[in-house]
């Protein structure tokens, strides 16, 4: 099936990251259709505005935009209007519902959700954790992570981890390796959230044998012999239960998906240890 493109332009006063996340989530919707994206944030002034009109006309398209300065706006949309490009302030629906329920206005202040307050500082020292203790680092202290991931080479521990270090959450991470036992720190560990990621056998050797493709490394051993992971996968299950874990299998999973899980069987897992 051919596939056809179109060019989306994402204009917003802060990072864009609110747009590139509606815009690809909408657009993935659409079989054999593509997006060309042009992502300009930041844009605060008339001057910047102008370059953004002057890209818009030069390759016209969808545009979405978060912006909150009126003249801005007028501005963005007239040059819409003239080259053809069908717009939407993407945050003006939720605005709208905000003021009706609220009875109140809301004040202009460009990138305001990224402002440095105690939930941004909270994750900068979550990062900070989780970096420091990825891959097994400093078992010692696992029990001052909020989770703690578990699962053998491959089952997308660290990305999940930074992941959920940018949701504020301390994360640790320990691969479990065959005849290898757990640090001692795991019996004491009582407040955090210990999470076992598991995967289909099929799923771990074809990652790893890209890992080993891409070092320029030899293939044949156990590491990528569908029996011995099999095994390997099978003793993480049987730890798991034994010490009652909660499993996440992340064989179809993304990063994303993964991670809102942890997140609901932590909010229960805060729920219970607060009661106790």
């Amino acid at each position: 099936m051919s596939r056809s493109y179109f060019h989306l332009h994402l204009v917003s006063d802060s990072t864009g990251e609110t747009l590139i996340n509606v815009g690809r989530a909408a657009a993935v919707q659409y079989e054999g259709i593509s997006a060309i994206e042009h992502v300009y944030p930041l844009v605060r002034s008339g001057a910047q505005l102008e370059r953004v009109i002057s890209e818009i006309k030069a390759a016209p398209g969808l545009v979405l935009y978060t912006l909150v300065g009126h003249e801005l706006i007028e501005r963005l949309e007239e040059a819409c209007r003239e080259t053809g490009s069908p717009t939407l302030n993407v945050l003006q629906p939720v605005h709208a519902l905000l003021r009706s329920y609220l009875g109140a206005t809301s004040t202009e202040r460009p990138g305001a959700q990224h402002m440095l307050n105690a939930e941004y500082f909270k994750r900068i020292d979550a990062m900070n954790f989780t970096l420091a203790h990825d891959d097994g680092n400093l078992p010692a202290d696992l029990d001052e992570a909020d989770v703690v991931l578990v699962g053998v080479s491959r089952t997308s521990k660290t990305p999940t981890s930074i992941y959920l270090a940018n949701r504020g959450l301390k994360t640790a991470n320990l691969p479990l390796v065959p005849s290898m036992p757990l640090p001692p720190s795991f019996e004491r560990v009582k407040k955090a959230l210990i999470v076992g990621l598991i995967a289909s056998p099929e799923r771990i050797v074809q990652i790893r044998q890209n890992r080993l493709l891409s070092l320029k490394a030899d293939d044949n051993s156990s590491y990528v012999d569908r029996e011995s992971v099999a095994d390997e996968i099978a003793a993480s299950r049987r730890l798991c239960a034994k010490y009652r874990w909660p499993t996440i299998d992340v064989t179809r999973r993304s990063i994303e998906e993964t991670a809102a899980a942890i997140l609901d069987l932590y909010r229960e897992h805060r729920l219970k240890f607060i009661a106790t």
